[in-house]
């Protein structure tokens, strides 16, 4: 137990606006706290005051941790946390995603588990490339097992800290063929990674369990960095995440978990909301705080919501309070089809949109799939309303993007594999993709990198004369790692040599030739290239200017597969904008808010799922959680909307409403099995359609 020297004779001063219940989580001593923080109760600034609390107590400001789940949450509470430290303190607290410190961690201990401290961090894209050479070399076609699906249940097995070595005796007795081929493909898929020095997303936590669980002085040195932990969204974390943090307050005690199980809809990704539930069962004497008090939406809309979400019987018994005036109260708008209802939801949009009842910033259509979308983006087109579909491609994905970000990867790693082979012959530089090819399979029999086949194929002249002056074209821009170009006006050290670097290659005239016939794509295409440089430069400009280049470029790297990887915080080719409306899924929606919130499809079969009807009751209270989840993004207005058909392949077929939306009207006895005689659920009165 963390002994804390002496407290000071004069109390803290009470943030201002601070609750009862949050004083007294940010007060309670040191030890196991659950506070369990419903939605809009103001959660984030409990952590911050209490980092700050636990400062004031006279703990060192960097001996405190505190975990989140998304860069843009962990980048707000560094900011936030900063402000209410002492101005002028040198020291901080550590802040940041459970896989940007898994990547830190690694980075000092690789090597214990036969890794390079120097490893790469492949993305999906590399995922893929080595998954499909895998399916090659194991003559699995794609009909019987792809790429894609190999990847998603070794993510499961990783999930579960299950390895590679024992992933064949975890395959179900009476599993199908393609279990015992995606285990075989799985040890084959780890060690060509670890033969090319890389690891994906997740091994991050995956070798940091390994090396917490077989080498304990591990474990102690770096839970030993830290005499506090704090975690934010707790409900969302996996078996491995809540083993690694478990782990490093193991010693101390001095864990802090805040979250909502009522919030719990990550159960498909493997969040467990076990975790959060018997939080004080597995940590004996923890304390437990309710924030109940919801500063966000209107008393009708909570209502709403304490109706929905208490029809869960494995819950920690809490209840909203609404601390707002009065408002409107949530209404219910019955469509004749999908294109109806796409119709009226959009024309109720633009009315409000016209009469300045709302920001358009502040209005979000949300869908439960991404395939209800269609309609609605043809609506708001056809009247002209901008409109912003959230979770498009994201930026990262971009073909010119990866690229530069390999040249990157091998301009300090020329034995990164996926990356030289990304870049070999791009632009064309006379190395064909079958030698490319030949050239990496031998290297994997040798146990070497490509690059050093490579040179040892041009010495023996066992290449062409245009591939011999490919690899030395690829020699020659990995010399420029010990080159220092001379930084333009205002430009930092890495940029400039990116800059160098994309000179070499001839990158800005091979994109200018690819899209001859469309100049304005090759001009798209540049600035993304542009950003990436910006990004690097930022990135060199926040740390300290005198660190070596190389650890510089790496540590750009490693955020950048960071921010690629973060699920709820993905770059967007274009991020959110003034004056646009949102349209995204609701799973994409959480942790946001907005003035007017519009659900759309609430039937049977879409909210809740299809997926989750006659399956567990488990599953059908995520589906509730996540319908939770959307009422309470609404701030002044909640319009709920479903439709009596919908067309499925080319047939017009009947739908039933959600039981959901009886339940948040208090009548869940409404619902059978049965479909009801009249579809509409009885509650608010549907809004009349607008002429």
């Amino acid at each position: 137990m963390t002994v804390m020297p002496a407290t000071p004779s004069a109390p803290p001063t009470r943030p201002a606006g601070l609750n009862p219940a949050q004083m007294e989580a940010v007060h309670a001593a040191p030890g196991p706290l659950l506070v369990l923080a419903g939605a809009g109760t103001g959660k984030t600034r409990v952590v911050i005051a209490r980092i700050a609390h636990l400062v004031w107590r006279g703990a060192k400001p960097s001996r405190i941790l505190a975990v989140t789940f998304t860069n843009k949450a962990a980048r707000e509470m560094v900011t936030r946390a900063v402000k209410g430290l002492k101005k002028g303190s040198a020291e901080k607290p550590e802040i940041s995603t459970i896989h940007s410190l898994c990547v830190r961690i690694l980075r000092r201990h690789a090597g214990r588990l036969g890794y390079p401290d120097r490893f790469a961090i492949v993305d999906r894209g590399e995922q893929e490339q080595a998954a499909r050479a895998v399916l090659k070399e194991l003559k699995v076609p794609d009909t019987m097992l792809r790429p894609g699906d190999l990847l998603d249940r070794v993510s499961r097995w990783k999930s579960r800290a299950v390895r590679a070595d024992v992933a064949m005796d975890a395959v179900p007795a009476d599993a199908d063929d393609t279990w015992t081929l995606a285990a075989a493909g799985y040890r084959r898929y780890q060690n060509a990674l670890k033969t090319a020095g890389a690891v994906d997303f997740d091994d991050l936590l995956l070798l940091v369990d390994e090396l917490f669980t077989n080498h304990e002085d591990v474990r102690k040195a770096e839970a030993g960095r830290f005499d506090h932990l704090l975690i934010d969204e707790y409900q969302d974390t996996s078996g491995i995440q809540e083993r690694i943090l478990s782990a490093l307050a193991r010693d101390h005690k001095s864990l802090c978990v805040v979250g909502d199980d009522d919030q719990s809809i990550y159960g498909w990704r493997g969040a467990e909301i076990s975790h959060i539930l018997d939080f004080a069962t597995r940590w004996p004497g923890a304390k437990v705080v309710r924030l109940e008090e919801n500063y966000r939406s209107t008393p009708e809309i909570i209502r709403a919501a304490n109706l929905l979400i208490e029809r869960n019987s494995r819950r920690h018994g809490k209840k909203l309070i609404a601390t707002g005036a009065p408002g409107v109260p949530p209404a219910i708008l019955q469509a004749q089809d999908e294109v109806d209802e796409s119709r009226r939801v959009v024309s109720d949009v633009e009315s409000l949109l016209r009469e300045r009842q709302v920001d358009p910033a502040e209005a979000v259509i949300l869908v439960r799939t991404g395939e209800q979308t269609r309609t609605f983006e043809q609506e708001l087109r056809r009247r002209q309303i901008p409109y912003e579909l959230v979770g498009s491609r994201s930026f990262f994905d971009r073909r010119e993007v990866k690229d530069v970000m390999s040249f990157l990867r091998v301009l300090v790693d020329p034995d990164d594999d996926l990356a030289l082979s990304r870049i070999a012959n791009v632009p064309p530089r006379g190395l064909a993709s079958s030698a490319v090819q030949a050239a990496r399979a031998a290297a994997a029999t040798a146990g070497h990198s490509l690059w050093r086949e490579l040179l040892a194929r041009r010495d023996a002249a066992q290449l062409s004369p245009a591939a011999r002056g490919g690899v030395d074209a690829i020699g020659r821009l990995v010399a420029l790692r010990n080159a220092s170009p001379a930084p333009m006006p205002g430009e930092s050290r890495a940029a400039a040599v990116l800059r160098s670097l994309l000179d070499a290659a001839g990158y800005r005239a091979f994109l200018n030739k690819e899209y001859e016939e469309d100049p304005a794509e090759a001009e798209t295409r540049w600035a993304c290239v542009e950003e990436v440089a910006a990004a690097l430069d930022e990135h060199e400009r926040s740390r300290e200017a005198k660190r070596d280049l190389g650890d510089v470029v790496r540590g750009f790297l490693d955020d950048f597969v960071l921010q690629v990887e973060d699920q709820e915080d993905r770059f967007k080719d274009d991020k959110p904008k003034a004056g646009v409306l949102r349209l995204m899924t609701l799973h994409a929606a959480k942790g946001l808010e907005f003035d007017c919130v519009w659900m759309v499809g609430l039937e049977e079969g879409i909210l809740p799922h299809h997926r989750s009807l006659g399956d567990s009751l488990q599953a059908v209270d995520e589906e509730r959680r996540l319908c939770y989840v959307g009422v309470t993004r609404a701030k002044r207005r909640l319009m709920l909307s479903l439709c009596l058909t919908r067309t499925k392949w080319g047939k017009s077929k009947p739908c039933r409403p959600s039981r959901f939306l009886y339940e948040l009207t208090g009548q869940p006895e409404k619902f059978s099995d049965a479909p009801p005689e009249k579809p509409a659920p009885t509650g608010p009165t549907p809004r009349k359609r607008r002429r």
